[in-house]
């Protein structure tokens, strides 16, 4: 599939490219609790190493995230959340080359982190959970990632029931899109995510990958995450950290689909992964292009 391409502006006054090539995003989890690497990374200097060893693995993006929303997750007070992120952003500000991008869905936590240095929102639940959160992106003109989900995370399976995936994840992501233009967002701006593994079960999650390309339908670059996510699982599955080629082979997968960014534990392998994606795309744009046939 050929992908749109889009130019995004950031605060700071660079730009974010997609479409060109895939982008790494590459997750930095401030918290006790994750899925995969909880606790790794709740010392700032040990998350601040961790980030830039992933910029030099070649990740293009850098998420930083103090609240884990795995399933069955409880809500974090702000205050505590901000207390593991901001001292973060502060030590990647003046040393991180790539933008920095925080994965918040709390207007307080994007406002105080946009100041220290963000330039990316990513909201996992797009703008359901605190819908002023748009306008907090709108003042600041940071790009904002709406994911799709349902329900809480302490509760997103009770919500798991769908008759046609990909069509209700395009249709409830439009919906969200409107309530970002609403609230002042540029609509050029946006990213959307069609958040894989959330309010999904594990035949949800490959159908929507199956069926990444009616994202296309919105007109916005696309975001994927499967990294190490349980729909991944194995008969002979040993955890998540366990779970890379099958991160990989979703990867591929959604890149030859039309993913713009991907993020991931793992730069440096999954670049390598993006990178032959890419160069397919591009041999079967070359070919179509030469005899005609659609790509």
């Amino acid at each position: 599939m050929t992908r749109s391409c889009y130019t995004l502006a950031l605060p700071d006054g660079r730009r974010l490219d997609l479409g060109v090539r895939t982008l790494v995003m590459g997750i930095v989890n401030v918290t006790p609790d994750s899925f995969s690497d909880g606790g790794r990374c709740l010392e700032p200097a040990h998350a601040i190493e961790h980030a830039l060893s992933m910029e030099a693995d070649g990740a293009d993006i850098l998420d930083i995230g103090g609240e884990s929303t795995r399933p069955g997750a409880h809500v974090l007070p702000a205050a505590e959340e901000l207390a593991r992120v901001i001292p973060v952003l502060d030590g990647l500000a003046g040393r991180a080359r790539v933008p920095l991008s925080i994965d918040t869905y709390k207007a307080e936590v994007a406002r105080e982190a946009l100041g220290a240095g963000a330039s990316i929102v990513n909201d996992v639940s797009g703008l359901l959970y605190e819908p002023r959160l748009a306008e907090v992106v709108a003042a600041s003109a940071a790009p904002l990632i709406l994911m799709h989900t349902r329900g809480r995370s302490r509760e997103m399976y009770r919500d798991a029931s769908y008759g046609d995936v990909a069509g209700e994840v395009v249709a409830e992501l439009g919906h969200q899109i409107r309530v970002a233009t609403d609230a002042g967002v540029a609509r050029g701006q946006l990213i959307v995510d069609p958040g894989i593994g959330f309010a999904k079960k594990a035949r949800h999650s490959y159908a929507v990958l199956a069926g990444l390309e009616r994202l296309a339908e919105l007109d916005r670059p696309v975001l994927i995450g499967p990294s190490r996510k349980s729909f991944l699982a194995t008969a002979k599955d040993e955890g998540p950290e366990r779970r890379e080629w099958g991160t990989a082979a979703a990867v591929a997968a959604g890149v030859l689909a039309g993913a713009h960014m991907v993020r991931v534990h793992q730069p440096g392998a999954m670049r390598q992964v993006v990178d032959v994606a890419d160069q397919l795309q591009a041999a079967a744009g070359s070919k179509g292009a030469a005899t005609g046939e659609l790509t």
